[in-house]
Parts: C-alpha cells; sequence; structure tokens
C-alpha cells in the first residue's frame, strides 16, 4: 500500500503513538486523517488534512458516528488503549472488564464498524497497535497483558475473516514507546515516532506483523522455549522479586 493519497483515521490521535501516527501518516502523504480522541479539542495537529472526530472505545453511538462521518477511510490505525494497573486476582473487577472492554472489544467494534466502509472504498488495510505483552506478563501488568493477548489473536482471526474483501490487517508489537502510559516506566523505551515509521514501512510492504524493537523481537523468540528460562531473564531483567 502506497500511503500517498490515502484517508486514514487514527484513534487515540491526541497524543502519544497516536499522535505520531498522525504526523508519520501528513509526512507520507496522506490526502486525510481523521484524528480521534475522547476529547478532540485536545488534538494539536494543525493541518487542512486533519479532521477531528470523537470516538470513545466504550462509547457504542460514538463509534456508529465515527463510521458514518468517516466513511471515506482507506486506512484504519486502532492505536487507543489504556493501563490501569489492575492486578488479575486481587484488583477490581470494574477495571479489569475496562481494559478488556478496551483493548478487545472496543477495537473489535471498530473493526465491525469500519470493516464495510474499507471494503466500499477497495479494501484498504487496518493496523493495530498491540504489545509485546501480547506474548507475556510482567508484575503489574496481568489486566494490561491478557487484553492485549485477546487483542493480537483477535487481529489474527479478523485478518483470515476480511482477506476476502481485500483488507491487509497488520499487528504492531513494541515494548516500551515514550508516551505517557509508560512514564513510570524505567526501563528502555524507544522514541514513539519510531512505531508508525516501522508500522507504515511495512504497511507499504504488504507485511501483516510488525516487532517494532529488540525487546518483541527477544519475547517472540521465547515463544518456542520453555517459559521457565524466560521468566527468570525477565525477572532479572526488570529487577523484579
Amino acid at each position: 500500500m502506497d500511503i500517498t493519497g490515502q484517508i486514514a483515521l487514527v484513534t487515540g490521535a491526541n497524543r502519544g503513538i497516536g499522535r505520531q501516527y498522525v504526523l508519520e501518516l501528513l509526512e507520507r502523504g496522506a490526502a486525510k486523517v481523521y484524528a480521534t480522541a475522547r476529547r478532540p479539542e485536545t488534538l494539536d495537529v494543525e493541518d487542512p488534512r486533519v479532521v477531528p472526530l470523537r470516538v470513545d472505545l466504550l462509547d457504542h453511538d460514538s463509534i456508529i458516528a465515527a463510521a458514518q462521518a468517516a466513511s471515506d477511510t482507506t486506512v484504519l490505525v486502532n492505536n487507543a488503549g489504556i493501563a490501569t494497573g489492575a492486578q488479575l486476582v486481587t484488583g477490581d473487577p470494574a477495571e479489569l472488564r475496562r481494559e478488556m472492554d478496551t483493548h478487545f472489544w472496543g477495537t473489535l467494534e471498530m473493526i465491525r464498524r469500519f470493516a464495510p466502509v474499507l471494503a466500499g472504498n477497495g479494501g484498504g488495510a487496518i493496523v493495530n497497535v498491540l504489545s509485546a505483552l501480547s506474548w507475556f506478563a510482567s508484575p503489574g501488568t496481568g489486566s494490561y497483558a491478557a487484553a492485549k493477548a485477546a487483542e493480537w489473536n483477535m487481529t489474527n482471526g479478523v485478518r483470515i475473516e476480511l482477506a476476502a474483501q481485500g483488507t491487509l490487517v497488520q499487528g504492531v508489537h513494541l515494548g516500551a514507546a515514550d508516551t505517557d502510559i509508560s512514564a513510570g516506566y524505567d526501563g528502555p523505551k524507544i522514541a514513539a515516532r519510531e512505531v508508525p515509521r516501522c508500522s507504515l514501512d511495512a504497511l507499504t510492504a504488504g507485511q501483516i506483523e510488525v516487532v517494532v524493537d529488540d525487546w518483541s523481537a527477544m519475547v517472540k523468540a521465547s515463544l518456542s522455549e520453555d517459559p521457565a528460562p524466560f521468566y527468570d531473564r525477565i525477572t532479572a531483567l526488570l529487577g523484579a522479586a
């Protein structure tokens, strides 16, 4: 896919990785970018090609309205997410559900609403911003990791279902990027701009999975091995007891 002339919609576009997707899409010649957020008035990208829209992944009506308003979309970037830090065993069940409702159900509803839009516009592409935590968990990330694992395999499922309409579905995995959501993490972080750069390079090449950084590559490589040594290594790397 050539990004030049495409019409994209990015969720969670007011900061972090989402904002960088907007900037990268514009730099690569996108004709229009629907920049969405729960509070679109917080968007700060000034370009006549940017169209602010309100989307809250927990608000069914806002997703329906966005699909109607952005009916010319050819690239959907599902970036919006949350990190509650809720513990799976002892945490507030409402927070656990909110995390799953956001990453799995909210993202899936965006796909369900925009799949016919993309089909009508020639197929296009869907980009789901996932995480290395799709493949493992670490202290304090149980709820987020479970939600991202569900979103990862949902990405695989919709890729199969949408292949017939010519829609490419891409999953993007990264460790930590320098964004608000990882502000409390003291380990290595990549620049947020690296995520859309790698993702859109891969989209141009037709690649369905993007492993952005060394951390994600290390985690992915461990999946075929005994998990015990891997978790020993993670414990040592993160300095956890």
